[in-house]
């Protein structure tokens, strides 16, 4: 059985398919992420070869299958993320993004807060704001996509809120200065930016224009957030090795 609809959707990624065609999988607003057929795509009068390419939200007429492809038949309110598809370090944040969205939740699955929360990034992203920051605040909230739910609020031991904290796997949360001897093999993160992480867990990302870190403070963030996806996620993404990478020599691009 199929049905036509419209569907408001995120380009999670495409591939070619045969000589002429294209699939292109979408992160849907009402149906999760899911794949689709686009006949002639790589033909250049197809109006739905520009609505397809990456970095771009939209709505699409698909004809809506409930087993194998869905097809895309045309689309309406192509809206690109210019800035983020003509800068290469926009570019590769957003595309981590986007790969970790893919790696969180199964297809099929209707996810309309994580729709809005990747749309959110991307525009943000797409705004120029900085790139690190927005990835990060979106790491750590989609840590609970992959199932791990951490103690970021209070002590695992007694639920006090203030001090100076640092992060145990044992407990599966922080622990306050007077209970961190209790795991002897606690983490040991830099202060300052663990209080970042326990920020990013719930702010919304209408509030990030307040937040300015040093680069001290982000290249701590970066080490515990890549101790907590390996510990707790384990996967491996070339989009992360690409920025891990990127960060060798984009200085030296930005300096000519």
């Amino acid at each position: 059985m199929k049905h036509q609809e419209e569907i408001n959707s995120l380009v999670l990624f495409t591939k070619n398919y045969r000589e002429k065609d294209r699939l292109v999988k979408l992160f849907t607003e009402s149906h999760g992420k899911k794949m689709f057929f686009v006949k002639g795509a790589n033909r250049k009068n197809n109006p739905l070869t520009a609505a397809i390419q990456p970095f771009t939200k939209a709505v699409y007429i698909a004809d809506m299958k409930s087993e194998g492809l869905s097809f895309l038949n045309n689309v309406k309110d192509i809206k690109p993320f210019e800035e983020i598809q003509k800068d290469i370090f926009i570019s590769a944040y957003a595309t981590y993004i986007l790969n970790l969205v893919d790696a969180a939740i199964e297809d099929n699955i209707y996810d309309p807060a994580l729709f809005g929360f990747t749309n959110q990034a991307l525009t943000l992203l797409n705004q120029k704001y900085d790139p690190e920051i927005i990835t990060n605040i979106f790491e750590v909230q989609l840590l609970e996509r992959f199932g791990i739910k951490i103690n970021w609020k209070q002590c695992a031991i007694c639920g006090s809120h203030e001090g100076k904290f640092d992060f145990s796997y044992a407990y599966n949360g922080v622990l306050c200065v007077k209970h961190q001897h209790l795991d002897e093999r606690r983490s040991h993160f830099n202060p300052t930016a663990l209080h970042f992480i326990r920020v990013f867990s719930s702010i919304n990302y209408d509030q990030i224009n307040q937040i300015n870190l040093k680069k001290e403070t982000k290249d701590n963030l970066r080490l515990i957030l890549d101790d907590l996806y390996n510990e707790y996620v384990g996967i491996q993404l070339k989009s992360k090795k690409f920025i891990d990478e990127m960060k060798t020599w984009e200085a030296l691009l930005k300096k000519d």
